[in-house]
């Protein structure tokens, strides 16, 4: 039986930090280190304990055999994997005596709170061995995975949005390219769009927010949102990239016969890491998506032509056509381990060894966040994959930046655009400064 390729999942995943809120405080608490911690030199024989979250075949098949190179090149350190390791565990297990040496975690909205003590800076660790991570690593990648200046956690693989599009489809109903601006992808979804009674044949593309991959801050990105101001206060209702979001996705879900007509046809969608996903099976022409679709659409065998392409820009923004959303994977050190100096070898291995990134890309079909791993002739050569790393590398990717209470902040913005297109948000300035006002709360409440 074949694996589902997934992503690794981060950012806007809608999965929701509460370990980070629940434990933040007594983990902060717990991982100063004290006066008689001692750490055993890099060069010494020892045992390092490194905990992940990877669990399916293809990808602990990777992640081992990238263990295996390391191991080769420091005989002396020897590593003990534990696998499927959630970042509840994670905070869980940091406050222990048996603490982990090196950890992994998928949920780069933790950040903040890794980054107030459980994890130790790496800043230092990059000095002393002469990395300049802003010349390594894509600017995107060391902007989730720092908080404040803090670099407790480095960049491993990441993920990146872009459209998938049918081009059949397209062929058919005389559509030449993929669109570029938030205006031709309107038209393109309406002209695809075939109404059958009450609802589809076929849709153009499925923009409702509850839709697979359309977490508002996927798309958000394009319109450069701030989301914070100077001085770090929530600032949505002050921001116009919101606005304008907004106001468009409304007009794009109205152009496609509203809200509801589109809640009924998506009712009717199959699972998303399944042949029965609704672009594979033919009910959406367009589909906003992450590099690891790729995978999944080779393995499943779709028998339609499909290409993909970055996500649109707003109108007047086409020099920046290109650009998308980034998160991924990363890792550190415990602040408790008593094996830093081991630990940060294996560290500074998984995220900088150019053949070591490429291998494990190329494995589980997830960019790398180097510059050079993402220039390395190794790396898939597929154009549909290539679009990804372009994306990656575009000056204008963004990621949305780090809180001490995870993505809450996010969480809370998708909620009020849930009330927003099902048409219950009365005054769209109220309600963003309603949403800032408690955005702002919670951050007080988590000590940001």
């Amino acid at each position: 039986m074949s694996t589902r390729v997934r992503r690794t999942p981060g950012f806007g995943s809608r999965r929701v930090a509460t370990a980070v809120v629940a434990l933040g405080a007594a983990v902060l608490a717990a991982c100063a280190p004290s006066s008689g911690d001692k750490d055993t030199p890099a060069s010494a024989k020892q045992t390092i304990t490194f905990w992940h979250g990877w669990s399916q075949p293809n990808e602990l098949k990777a992640i081992n055999a990238n263990i295996a190179a390391f191991q080769k090149l420091h005989p002396k350190i020897k590593v003990k994997t534990v696998q499927n390791i959630t970042d509840e565990k994670i905070l869980q297990g940091i406050r222990t005596k048996n603490t982990p040496d090196v950890v992994s975690s998928f949920d780069t909205p933790n950040v903040g709170a890794f980054c107030g003590g459980a994890l130790v800076d790496l800043n230092p660790y990059l000095k002393k061995d002469g990395i300049d991570k802003n010349k390594v690593f894509v600017t995107s990648t060391t902007q989730y995975s720092s908080y404040r200046g803090n670099q407790c956690t480095l960049p491993l693989l990441a993920d990146d949005y872009g459209l998938y599009y049918n081009k059949d489809k397209f062929a058919k109903a005389g559509i030449t390219a993929p669109p570029k601006t938030w205006s031709e992808l309107q038209a393109d979804a309406v002209k695809l769009t075939k109404a059958a009674g009450k609802g589809y044949s076929e849709l153009g593309i499925m923009p409702n927010f509850h839709y697979y991959e359309n977490a508002t801050v996927h798309t958000l990105a394009q319109w450069s949102p701030s989301y914070f101001d100077a001085a770090g206060k929530p600032a949505m209702s002050q921001d116009p990239a919101v606005k304008q979001f907004l106001t468009y996705w409304q007009g794009l879900e109205n152009a496609l016969g509203g809200y509801a007509k589109l809640e009924a046809y998506r009712a009717g969608f199959g699972e998303e890491f399944s042949p029965q996903n609704a672009f594979e099976a033919g009910k959406v022409a367009m589909q906003i998506d992450g590099e690891w679709r790729t995978a999944n659409l080779e393995q499943d065998g779709v028998k339609f032509g499909w290409a993909t392409a970055p996500l649109p820009v707003p109108d007047g923004k086409l020099a920046e056509y290109g650009r998308g959303w980034t998160s991924g994977t990363i890792i550190g050190v415990p602040t408790k381990s008593s094996h830093k100096g081991a630990a940060w070898e294996l560290v500074k291995f998984l995220t900088t060894d150019t053949d070591a990134l490429v291998t494990f890309a190329n494995a589980i079909h997830n960019v790398p966040s180097t510059y050079a791993s993402l220039d390395s002739p190794k790396l898939l050569a597929e154009p549909t994959f290539r679009t990804f790393v372009d994306i990656a590398k575009n000056k204008y990717t963004i990621s949305p930046k780090s809180t001490k209470d995870g993505d809450s902040y996010l969480t809370s913005f998708d909620a009020f655009a849930y009330k927003w297109e099902e048409g219950k948000v009365g005054n769209l300035d109220v309600g963003l400064r309603e949403l800032d006002a408690h955005v702002a709360a919670a951050l007080k409440q988590a000590g940001d």
